[in-house]
């Protein structure tokens, strides 16, 4: 099985580059032509938030347009740069299914992974969140068919990673998130966004994977200054691949203009 994943596209309104110079409308476009042409070709998308920059319905209603184009199931998550009832909107029940609840939570069957989508929009904040109530339904999907391996996907990851503003925000519900996931040790990634890195973390018995963003690269400060900033990238995402061992491997693809590929000589 082949995931590919996709994060933090920010992407604004038509004609207009995000923070005035990054043009994610056309990374985007670019990643959705890598993935179509991918041998073999992925089972499914799984965008983990911040689809959006500034959260409007022109800007949801862009990136509709541009993953239109993909030729394998899209599934999306919110981010805290996304409105979660527009994307529900735009995107619709197929590749945003809501809860009766209104919120993006669901599992994603017919796989030999089971993927649960996990809504961590805490509206008005950038830090992510999950009520009780909601751990509750996760913990009954997770009761469920219980011997399949698992693959959770959100916007944020429920733990420090060294980036200053994000390690500030505290994610409500995270100690709680993580008992559950240590009691499912089916759970064999948690994969995440937000942060604009890719990074992989042990937590809890698992690994929590986060997706680059397809061209607004962190710039890595180790010291912990503020504010982070970022530098203009290559068009990147994930492809996670689940063996026929039973070994989900993840590759990072960085889409690249430079000559190649060669053959290794002596």
């Amino acid at each position: 099985m082949l995931i590919a994943q996709l994060s933090d596209t920010h992407i604004s309104a038509p004609g207009h580059k995000t923070c005035g110079v990054a043009d994610m409308a056309a990374n985007l476009r670019r990643c959705v032509d890598s993935i179509n042409n991918q041998d073999p070709r992925p089972d499914l998308v799984l965008l983990s938030g911040d689809v959006t920059h500034s959260a409007t319905r022109i800007e949801t209603e862009h990136a509709a347009e541009i993953l239109s184009a993909l030729e394998v199931p899209l599934f999306v998550v919110p981010g805290n740069h996304d409105d979660r009832k527009i994307l529900a909107e735009v995107f619709g029940p197929m590749r945003c299914p809501t809860t009766q609840t209104g919120f993006m939570d669901y599992v994603i069957e017919g796989y030999p992974l089971r993927i649960i989508g996990l809504d961590t929009l805490n509206t008005g904040q950038h830090s992510g969140q999950i009520s009780p109530e909601r751990l509750d339904w996760l913990k009954e999907q997770l009761h469920t068919k219980s011997d399949l391996p698992v693959v959770l996907f959100a916007h944020h990851p429920p733990l420090k990673l060294g980036v200053p503003e994000t390690d500030q925000e505290e994610f409500c519900g995270a100690a709680h998130l993580g008992e559950l996931v240590a009691a499912h040790p089916n759970i064999e990634r948690f994969l995440c966004g937000h942060i604009h890195l890719h990074t992989n973390t042990g937590w809890h018995g698992t690994i929590v994977t986060t997706c680059p963003s397809i061209g607004m690269q962190l710039t890595l400060d180790l010291k912990q200054r503020n504010p982070s900033q970022f530098l203009l990238s290559e068009p990147a995402y994930l492809l996670h691949h689940w063996t026929a061992d039973e070994v989900l491997i993840t590759h990072p693809i960085q889409l690249s203009e430079m000559d190649g590929p060669f053959d290794f000589t002596s």
